[in-house]
């Protein structure tokens, strides 16, 4: 079989070509509704997706690339989102719902976000103050994998939230420190005390001890009424835990929001003055009852500063943070402030220790990703 030659052009067809005319317009490149870049060249935390355009449908995008979504939360432990069209923290409910249908919205830490269903205020802490380095609800029972701040407005000086990548502590810290972490865990101490912290009443949503007691034997939680209307508490946790998913070893307590040392000495010294040592709001020791030492968390607090992603708020962004891969922090700051929380993908610390499995360290597979969907990191 012989293969026929081509015909030879026509004069018109060549004519065609000279002057572009009746030659098929080139297709335009289809263009990535994000991109995807880092705060610095030196990290990899976290990831920043910001959108291209002012047409994206951010929870359209949301459910379309909601695995693609997951396993960059996986590897990076932190997400910056920006420009997405997140006008209000209704906006951000839904977005934030897409991703996680189930938001938690039980948390008795922080108050309730005003027209929200599942969303809270941040912490209402004075604002000259730092709130430091913590993983969200490390010291109780159960916590949220998966956590949200949305800024809703930000202040005019200071008001950062500081992120840190807790796989990077546990590389900076001393190993013999974090031996020690290991092998004696953490014991919390929290005592409910009227007008200090949050009231058992709000953080247990009750106002019936006996429901409180139940709920707490329930959980393996010591507890003690030290008064009619002050209540204690005693968790032991880890402040060492690999991660269920990804299988990785990661520092993850709330060591320093608790410890004394770690207070503004002027709010230490007025706090000790007025409750003393045994019945401050928040307490930590080792979990067999030994003290941490002044030097042991001023090398954990060198080694979070070492490790903190610092940036500028701007209005409609969103941090999404993997809880157990993650810290994060929050700044002094004057002005006005309004951040957004949610939180959700709730894991039991019972539940995990009963699952071997879940601990054995094999990483899972991450889900595909839409090749449109994203551009280049180096874009």
């Amino acid at each position: 079989m012989t293969l026929s030659s081509p015909l030879a052009p026509s004069k018109l067809e060549k004519l065609k070509k000279l002057t572009g005319k009746g030659r098929p317009a080139a297709e335009a490149p289809v263009r990535s509704p994000v991109r995807l870049s880092f705060l610095s060249a030196q990290r990899d935390f976290p990831l920043v997706i910001e959108a291209t355009g002012t047409d994206l449908d951010p929870v359209a995008w949301a459910r379309e690339q909601r695995g693609f979504i997951e396993s960059m939360l996986r590897k990076h432990g932190g997400i910056l989102l920006r420009n997405l069209g997140l006008n209000s923290p209704q906006d951000f409910e839904a977005f934030a719902e897409t991703i996680e249908p189930e938001l938690y919205g039980g948390y008795g830490d922080l108050p309730k976000k005003e027209g929200g269903r599942n969303t809270y205020r941040s912490t209402p802490y004075p604002e000259r103050q730092m709130i430091l380095f913590h993983n969200e609800s490390s010291h109780l029972e159960r916590w949220p994998r998966k956590q949200w701040f949305f800024c809703e407005l930000p202040s005019p000086v200071g008001g950062a939230t500081p992120i840190v990548d807790c796989r990077e502590m546990l590389r900076r810290l001393p190993a013999d420190l974090v031996d020690e972490f290991e092998r004696k865990e953490l014991l919390y101490v929290r005592t409910f005390t009227p007008g200090l912290d949050v009231s058992w009443q709000d953080f247990y949503k009750t106002d019936r001890r006996e429901v409180v007691e139940q709920r707490l034997a329930a959980a393996g939680i010591e507890w003690r009424w030290l008064d009619e209307d002050t209540l204690q508490t005693r968790t032991r946790c880890p402040a060492v835990m690999r991660h269920p998913i990804t299988g990785e070893r990661v520092f993850f307590n709330q060591v320093q929001l608790h410890h004394v040392s770690c207070l503004d000495p002027e709010v230490r010294e007025d706090l000790l003055a007025l409750v003393g040592i045994d019945r401050l709001p928040r307490h930590v020791c080792y979990g067999d009852g030994s003290p941490i030492s002044d030097a042991t968390m001023a090398v954990v607090g060198e080694a979070y500063e070492a490790c903190a992603v610092r940036f500028d708020w701007r209005q409609g962004d969103v941090v999404m943070l993997d809880n157990m891969l993650a810290a994060h922090a929050r700044d002094p700051y004057e002005g006005p402030r309004k951040i957004v929380v949610a939180m959700g993908a709730m894991y039991d610390r019972a539940a995990l220790q009963s699952q071997p499995g879940e601990r054995s360290g094999t990483p899972s597979t991450d889900m595909a990703v839409s090749p449109s969907v994203v551009s280049s990191l180096a874009d």
